[in-house]
């Protein structure tokens, strides 16, 4: 009973709350100078790409065919990788692609991905057998095969499923900034800047808004640089991007510069085109919100609308029920 009586002691909630409230006061506070700078580790890997764009030849290439760098995985994820041959067992040609798009470069990437692909299952299924057997021995046999193999299943897609969803959150973030950084890109060009010093520029301007369309910024400036064709550049930069906004503006692009119309007219277009995407993309998801709002209503407004009307009236029948 003391420790009932502790428990709800109206000093005490208040004083729990009270410190609670301070703690999210401090921690708001402090989050931003607390914030990890991702600014700088993206820049840096933006340099290490165009360093390995610089130093690569035809040679090098031919010579490390079939076999993985992984200079920067985890060596115990490395050697299970070569020990297994993963690389070979579970190729995927369009790997590389789905890692770039996600903002991941590299081998050790590819080295990390094949070792969650082939570990995760094995883990997963083992936890399906630990439970089945320690946790819910009664259930039949079927059911316990269905659950070990659906642990291994979603082991399996796991990986894949987590890039998708970077990619697809990489690539909002980026479009959520693309419109703007286009003005900006329009106003350098028309004030006699290169196409190559309007990327750069932009992308330390937009840094603040998105650091993955920085990233992409100066990665298209370091191929620009690098390239033989120009052409190349704008192409790597919408397959990395996988949007057809920025398909659009690395279109029109290549055709500002093969033909010499003025780069500044199709800046201003595709801007408007954007703008207009980024608008129809806020209307979607606004017309979407009636219908994934009703379930919510349902289970969750409806019963406390009803208690807070029905309520009182319980309250009042059950008073007079006992007066009588």
């Amino acid at each position: 009973m003391n420790l009932v009586d502790t428990l709800t002691d109206p000093l005490l909630i208040a004083g729990v709350l009270a410190a609670g409230a301070c703690f999210a006061t401090i921690v708001t506070v402090a989050a931003p100078s607390l914030a990890e700078n991702k600014l700088g580790s993206r820049l840096k890997e933006v340099a290490k790409k165009r360093e390995e764009l610089r130093k690569r030849s035809r040679a090098e290439l031919a010579k490390g065919v079939g076999s993985l760098q992984h200079k920067d995985a985890n060596s115990f994820a490395k050697t299970f990788v070569d020990k297994l041959n993963l690389q070979k067992a579970l190729a995927d040609d369009s790997l590389s692609e789905k890692l770039i798009r996600a903002g991941l470069r590299g081998h050790a990437a590819q080295t990390m991905f094949y070792f969650y692909r082939a570990a995760l299952p094995i883990g997963f299924g083992l936890a399906a057998l630990a439970y089945v057997v320690f946790m819910a021995p009664e259930i039949s046999f079927q059911m316990k095969l269905v659950a070990i193999v659906g642990g291994v299943a979603v082991g399996f897609y796991a990986p894949n499923i987590y890039l998708q969803n970077l990619a697809d959150t990489r690539r909002t973030k980026i479009m959520s900034a693309f419109p703007d950084s286009l003005d900006m890109m329009l106003i350098c060009v028309e004030s006699g800047m290169s196409i190559e010093m309007a990327l750069q520029r932009v992308g330390t301007e937009i840094a603040t808004a998105s650091v993955e369309l920085a990233e992409e910024f100066a990665l298209t400036t370091a191929e620009l640089s690098y390239l033989p064709e120009r052409r190349m550049a704008y192409e790597n930069l919408a397959r990395r991007t996988n949007h057809p906004g920025v398909k659009g503006v690395a279109m029109a692009l290549t055709q500002a510069e093969k033909y010499g119309t003025p780069v500044g007219q199709a800046l201003r277009v595709m801007a408007k085109e954007n703008r207009d995407l980024r608008l129809a993309e806020a209307e979607k998801k606004a017309a979407s919100l009636p219908p994934k709002l009703t379930v919510p209503m349902i289970l969750f407004f409806l019963p406390v609308l009803f208690a807070v009307i029905i309520g009182p009236a319980l309250i009042q029948v059950s008073q007079m029920m006992n007066g009588q």
